[in-house]
């Protein structure tokens, strides 16, 4: 019976772990397709997308840093914290560079003409 349970949950994270990677690769799509979007049509509502999109792609890219090289439960919860502490400041640091300040898309714009 057991046997039975760990093959229903077997088949449960691998099928997450296709919707977690079918997710990673079309978030790497929109980025690409963000990056004309943002030349041609820079404004706030791109540059918070951007702001979304580059902060979860780093989580994850992270994310699967910290799967290959920590090891140990104490560890891998602690760098798991500071992923997350770490994702949340990024986020919340281009949320308030797009508030006070040119935005994204004008800043790597402004880095280009000089």
């Amino acid at each position: 019976m057991s046997v039975l349970l760990r093959a229903s949950h077997s088949s449960s994270n691998s099928k997450a772990a296709s919707l977690h990677w079918t997710a990673e690769r079309m978030l790497s799509v929109l980025l690409l397709a963000m990056g004309p979007v943002a030349y041609f049509n820079p404004g706030p509502v791109i540059d918070y997308s951007l702001a979304a999109a580059l902060t979860l792609h780093g989580h994850w890219g992270l994310g699967q840093v910290l799967t290959d090289y920590v090891h140990g439960d104490t560890k891998i919860k602690m760098a798991n914290a500071a992923l997350f502490l770490l994702s949340t400041i990024t986020f919340t640091g281009l949320c308030y560079f797009n508030y006070n300040d040119v935005g994204i898309c004008k800043a790597v714009a402004l880095l280009w003409s000089k």
